[in-house]
C-alpha cells in the first residue's frame, strides 16, 4: 500500500484485525514490545525505517501519534507543547519557543480556548481539549506524518466534530493516517481507505469506491454490515 502525501488514510476493520498493530508499525511503536518480529519494508519516502542507519528517535519526530485517550502531561498546557521543541533544541531563544507554542496552538485549533490559561494545569481541560493539546504537542515538533489511533472514540460528538474539522486543516501541511472504528468518519474525513480483516489488508481504494463501488466482496459484506 502506499500512502499518498497530504492526504488522509483511514484504516478500517473489525477489533483485533491488526489496525492499530499495523499503525504503530509505521513509527516502530511496537519496537517496545518484547519479541516483536517484523518483515517487509516500510519505506518513508524511500527510506527503509528498519535500516540500521535509521536513528528511532529522529524517526519518532517525523512520525508523530496521537492515542486513543488523550494523553497530556501533568504539567501546564505551556509545557506539554514546548516539550519536545525544547529536547530536539528546535528552539535556541524564550521568544522563538513561544511562538512555536502560539502556532502550534494555533494549527491544533485549541489557541483560543486556551491563550488565557497558558501556565495553567493541562489536565484541567475538557478531554476534547486535551486531544487537540495532544495534537499540537505532535505538531510542534514538526513532523512530516501524523497517525491517529482511534483519536476520536473517547470523546462527546462535538468534540469529535472539532478533531475531524482539524484533520481536515491538517492534511494541506501533513500526511495523516488513522485507525477508526467509525466507518462513517472514515467517509467523511479520508481520502484513502484500507480494510483490515484478521490481520491481512483486503482492499486499499480511494474512499469513494470502497463506500460505493468496493472490488471484494469481502468489503462490501462488512460495509453493509452483514460481516463484523
Amino acid at each position: 500500500m502506499e500512502i499518498e502525501p497530504h492526504k488522509v488514510t483511514a484504516l478500517i476493520g473489525p477489533s483485533g484485525c491488526g489496525k492499530s498493530t499495523f499503525l504503530r508499525c509505521l513509527n516502530r511503536m511496537n519496537d517496545t514490545i518484547a519479541g516483536t518480529r517484523v518483515e517487509g519494508k516500510i519505506l518513508l519516502y524511500g527510506e527503509d525505517i528498519h535500516a540500521s542507519t535509521m536513528d528511532v528517535v529522529n524517526l519518532r519526530q517525523r512520525v508523530g501519534m496521537v492515542f486513543q485517550k488523550p494523553n497530556p502531561f501533568p504539567q501546564s498546557i505551556y509545557d506539554n507543547v514546548a516539550f519536545g521543541p525544547r529536547i530536539l533544541g528546535n528552539a535556541a531563544t524564550k521568544p522563538q519557543l513561544d511562538e512555536l507554542v502560539e502556532s502550534s496552538l494555533r494549527r491544533a485549533a485549541v489557541w483560543e480556548d486556551v491563550k488565557d490559561i497558558l501556565y495553567e494545569n493541562a489536565l484541567g481541560l475538557a478531554l476534547g481539549q486535551q486531544q487537540r493539546l495532544c495534537i499540537a504537542r505532535v505538531v510542534a515538533v514538526q513532523p512530516e506524518v501524523i497517525l491517529m489511533d482511534e483519536a476520536t472514540s473517547a470523546l462527546d460528538p462535538v468534540a469529535t466534530l472539532h478533531v475531524e474539522e482539524l484533520i481536515a486543516e491538517l492534511k494541506k501541511e501533513y500526511t495523516i493516517v488513522i485507525v477508526t472504528h467509525n466507518m462513517q468518519q472514515a467517509a467523511r474525513v479520508s481520502d484513502t481507505t484500507g480494510l483490515f480483516w484478521l490481520g491481512e489488508l483486503v482492499e486499499f481504494s480511494p474512499t469513494t469506491q470502497i463506500f460505493m463501488k468496493p472490488k471484494e466482496e469481502l468489503t462490501e459484506a462488512y460495509i453493509t454490515g452483514r460481516m463484523g
